[in-house]
């Protein structure tokens, strides 16, 4: 087992970071780690976090305002701490300074994990980086700052205790954390249910204009770039609406796309237990979980809904006839 607290003794200078366009467990990991090791050595570290396009739902965690968005290009990390991500790519903007630290370590939870790093830490069975990260702390340590970081990842990589991925350990870390005296229901409203007005018109044209596949088992929805420039969103505004989508009567498999760049789009796929997404995602380069996952696929999008359909329709298919 990975003894991070002891590679963070050795370090002089430590580096958190998590993936492009971080969501709630990966922003969580990233918070809660560095609110823990702050109060942990004292000052005798440097420890610097690195996270860009932080979702405004979740800026009420301490220390948000510590995270750079910008690269230290001069900078050689004694460690660096890559948190809920599956590939080195997947770091951006971070990706030379993880390549130039001196010690290298992943911590996550994606089974798509390419163990990128010197010391690789996934546990695939975890419903979050966070669970897993709380594993490599010391439980009498964590204090309130750090605890709720780590609840507010859990909440949102298990949509609020509902998916498949909570466990009995889930929600015993989760029972842990409250203990110190944090708010569930201020992290959950403020974070995971409470939307702008524009966050709510883009769920409802999201919802309005989704389309029904293969008799109903699939739901798929666009949002191009022009609509996005209409309301003036941006990426983190969509957060939830696949979750929404995927709550369909009768739907097997949910599907978000959205237009980054002409014949460049960003999938996000959900299932309700018989579609393996992250099976499909993988074969477009993407990865993430049996439930949830996305990827980015080119071309038009009808060949984007074609080529995704076709791939459901073979699991349900397989999974009929078992």
């Amino acid at each position: 087992m990975l003894n991070l607290l002891e590679l963070v003794r050795k370090a002089g200078s430590v580096a958190i970071a998590g993936h492009r366009r971080p969501d709630g467990d990966c922003v969580g990991a990233c918070l809660g780690l560095y609110n823990y090791l702050i109060r942990e050595t004292g000052g005798k570290a440097q420890i610097d976090v690195y996270l860009k396009e932080i979702p405004e739902a979740v800026s009420f965690l301490k220390n948000t305002e510590k995270a750079s968005g910008e690269a230290a290009p001069e900078k050689v990390y004694d460690l660096f701490i890559a948190l809920d991500c599956g590939s080195i790519d997947r770091l951006g903007f971070t990706e030379a300074m993880f390549q130039r630290a001196a010690v290298t370590v992943s911590i996550d939870h994606h089974i798509s994990n390419t163990k990128f790093a010197q010391y690789n830490h996934v546990e695939p069975e975890a419903s979050s980086t966070c669970e897993v990260l709380y594993g490599l702390l010391e439980k009498e340590k964590i204090e309130a700052d750090a605890a709720e970081c780590l609840y507010l990842g859990i909440v949102h990589d298990t949509g609020v205790f509902k998916h498949s991925n909570t466990s009995k350990k889930t929600m015993e870390i989760a029972g842990a954390l409250l203990e110190t005296g944090i708010s569930p229901s201020k992290i959950i409203d403020d974070s995971f249910y409470r939307k702008t007005y524009l966050q709510n018109q883009i769920l409802g044209r999201c919802l309005l204009e989704s389309i029904l596949l293969l008799d109903g088992k699939v739901i798929f929805s666009f949002v191009s770039q022009k609509i996005m420039q209409l309301y003036g969103a941006v990426p983190s505004d969509l957060d939830g609406i696949i979750d929404q989508l995927r709550v369909t009567e009768g739907v097997e498999a949910a599907i978000l796309v959205r237009e980054e760049s002409a014949q460049c789009y960003k999938v996000s796929m959900r299932s309700n237990g018989k579609v393996d997404v992250s099976k499909i995602c993988c074969m477009f380069g993407g990865g993430g979980h049996r439930m949830a996952a996305g990827c980015t696929m080119n071309g038009s999008i009808h060949d984007v809904a074609n080529n995704l359909s076709l791939q459901i329709e073979h699991q349900i298919t397989s999974y009929t006839e078992q």
